[in-house]
């Protein structure tokens, strides 16, 4: 049983180790480029029909956290995750809905190499050996990094494009930052309670989050 216990410091303590690399994938230039108004747009629709592939993928991923926490959890954590999943839905249609906008032909995308390899980093979580303290660590960062990226496009003095605030305002809001709280409430919690190697592992999963979301603001510059 992969229980849980009461402890709040394991993921601050690690986002202040590694805080360059978390910077990196946080502030990179795709996204400075948005807040400062000199994003390539074509970077953007790159961007935009690489992700919605992306969230195709995270779908399942989701539901192998939530298939975890029923399994191994004895704690019930069940409603905040499904409730994720469940927005999930609502993404794609959005996703859909902003291909057509921008023009950019969701069928006939093919993913590029560092989005390929984002999914596969997701699909290793099928493996019913990798705990729910890992998964739901997993699932923190990932919608951590979304959350923080995007909410400083809009933070007080933005130059962001008016035609790409949705965009913005849809991961940097103030309600998706309450999601990704109790997300790291649930981690640290589960963390607490684990064995030093199990720890570990979370955080090589952690740093492996990082360099996946720099790699894949990367390719939304060039086709990588």
């Amino acid at each position: 049983m992969d229980s849980c216990g009461a402890d709040e410091s394991t993921t601050a303590r690690w986002m202040a180790a590694h805080r360059g690399m978390y910077e990196r994938a946080t502030r990179h230039p795709f996204t400075v480029s948005i807040r400062d108004g000199t994003v390539d747009l074509v970077a953007f629709r790159r961007w935009l029909g690489q992700d919605y592939m992306f969230v195709r993928e995270f779908v399942a991923f989701v539901a192998s956290v939530l298939l975890k926490c029923c399994k191994q959890s004895d704690r019930t954590d069940m409603e905040i995750i499904l409730g994720g999943l469940a927005s999930l839905s609502d993404e794609l249609s959005w996703f859909k809905k902003e291909a057509a906008k921008w023009g950019v032909d969701l069928v006939g995308i093919s993913p590029l190499s560092s989005n390929t390899e984002y999914c596969r980093f997701l699909q290793s979580f099928d493996d019913p050996e990798i705990s729910y303290t890992v998964a739901i660590t997993t699932f923190w960062i990932i919608e951590t990094v979304y959350q923080d990226s995007f909410a400083f496009c809009i933070e007080e003095g933005h130059r962001t494009p008016l035609e790409l605030l949705g965009t913005c305002q849809r991961w940097g809001s103030a309600e998706f930052k309450q999601y990704c709280q109790s997300l790291q409430r649930i981690a640290d919690r589960c963390l607490a309670n684990r064995t030093s190697d199990a720890v570990k592992s979370a955080e090589e999963a952690f740093l492996r989050v990082l360099e996946l979301e720099v790699g894949f603001w990367d390719m939304s510059s060039s086709r990588s």
